[in-house]
């Protein structure tokens, strides 16, 4: 009995002594962290008050601490920042869908601003800003060495004033000034329209109008095609959308899919990790969907089309996506202000990150420059003189084995393909979304009785 007691007594001794090894020196470790950050505060108090009695200025002491949270903050990375009491004033009014300015997403790289996406129908858009172009000056003021929010306010001012910006285009050797008048931005989420039997849903942002917008212009094009049978497919143009608010991004995924994981987010704490399912219910009724990406799409626009991909519920067509899988938290703060911070990175339903690599298109289809005009009308004159088809000849035998009826579906699906046709030249990789989803219903198994 007496040689348990001093086995259990020397086990109780050994790990005293092993938790006092241990907890000791992390003790030490977390008690010297603490004594340098505190340290390091007042070394900051010291600088701002330096800055305040001896600085060849007087400086405002709000700015001032402001600059400085913004300065931590955009040390991170280039999306996290401070909001003040305006910034997130403008911020919310954004997500509602109507503001003013330029109409482009930017962010920072190598100093200058990066356009993420110019938004559809607005100055910046009208005035041929692209995504990928870098912004170096704003009215002839360099933005290099600025923050992005500083960069930004330059470029604010009043509805219907000028600002001319200088912009680096790849693949243009000189740098050029665009001007642009400033405007009220209107934001409409959602546009559709009709290309033979094809339904394309446009959805230039993810902001609060972003679902409702998606279901009503759905709906109107069914109607407009007499119900959902006559559709071929759906095109998800995710062009040039820089993305907005998460739950938009699930929502719209949602919309599409019956069931499965939409997305996930991991942040540094695994018990912060969320995931997000989708519920029953497709509105497009399991019919083929083509998503158009390029490097203008980001952030919740690759959300949508990586869910969608993984999936195999559509085929994603274009170039690579822009890379943004982070998420943001808005954090508002005491004074009206507020903190957008990094919080977690989000992933595809296959575990797989899209930060800084983005979303491969499944098929790769470039957008080609316009073909130039035709110089003159005699080449054209003279095309038009020669036969095009048997039809075209003088004297020709009719052809007896079809209807009228059918001669008439005939004449309308020829349309429908010339349309398609025709669409190349203006928009080329819509053009062929559109012949991949005619393609599939084409070799498509028809019912059975």
């Amino acid at each position: 009995m007496k040689k348990f007691v001093m086995a259990a007594l020397g086990g109780t001794l050994a790990g005293a002594l092993i938790t006092t090894q241990v907890a000791g020196p992390l003790i030490a470790q977390e008690a010297e962290r603490t004594e340098n950050v505190y340290e390091q505060l007042d070394l900051f108090g010291d600088i701002f008050e330096r800055i305040r009695a001896q600085y060849v200025e007087e400086v405002n002491s709000q700015e001032l601490i402001e600059a400085a949270i913004n300065g931590m903050l955009t040390s991170l990375d280039p999306h996290s920042s401070y909001l003040a009491p305006e910034d997130f004033d403008d911020m919310q009014v954004q997500t509602r869908g109507e503001f003013g300015g330029l109409g482009i997403e930017v962010t920072q790289e190598e100093g200058f601003v990066k356009v993420v996406s110019p938004m559809d129908g607005t100055p910046a858009d009208a005035a041929g800003i692209e995504a990928g172009d870098f912004i170096t000056h704003v009215n002839g003021e360099s933005v290099l060495g600025l923050t992005l929010d500083d960069a930004v306010e330059m470029m604010r001012g009043p509805v219907g004033s000028e600002i001319i910006i200088t912009v680096v285009r790849e693949g243009v050797e000189e740098p050029f000034d665009v001007s642009i008048i400033r405007d009220t931005i209107k934001v409409t989420a959602v546009r559709s329209r009709i290309v033979g039997n094809t339904v394309v849903l446009r959805v230039t942002t993810f902001n609060d109008q972003t679902t409702p917008g998606l279901e009503e212009e759905l709906k109107k094009s069914l109607e407009e095609l007499g119900g959902l049978d006559n559709v071929d497919g759906f095109v998800i143009d995710l062009r040039n959308n820089p993305g907005g608010l998460l739950t938009e991004a699930i929502s719209v995924s949602d919309a599409f899919l019956d069931k499965g994981e939409i997305v996930s987010t991991r942040g540094r704490d695994p018990a912060d990790g969320e995931r997000f399912n989708a519920t029953p219910g497709d509105l497009a009724g399991a019919k083929p969907i083509v998503v158009l990406i390029n490097g203008g799409s980001a952030s919740a626009s690759e959300i949508v089309a990586g869910a969608l991909q993984d999936h195999r519920r559509a085929i994603v067509v274009g170039t690579k996506s822009f890379g943004k899988g982070s998420v943001q938290s808005v954090v508002p703060l005491r004074g009206d202000g507020a903190m957008r911070l990094t919080t977690a990175r989000y992933y595809t339903p296959s575990g797989r990150s899209i930060q800084a690599l983005g979303v491969m298109p499944d098929i790769v289809v470039a957008q080609p420059a316009r073909p130039p005009e035709p110089e003159g009308e005699e080449e054209e004159r003279s095309i038009a003189l020669q036969p095009q088809s048997e039809a075209d000849l003088r004297g020709i035998i009719s052809n007896d084995s079809m209807t009228e009826d059918e001669r008439k579906l005939l004449e309308e699906e020829r349309a429908r393909i010339e349309e398609t046709a025709a669409l190349r030249d203006e928009d080329y990789q819509l053009a062929y979304a559109v012949d991949i989803l005619r393609g599939l219903k084409a070799v498509a198994p028809s019912a059975q009785p």
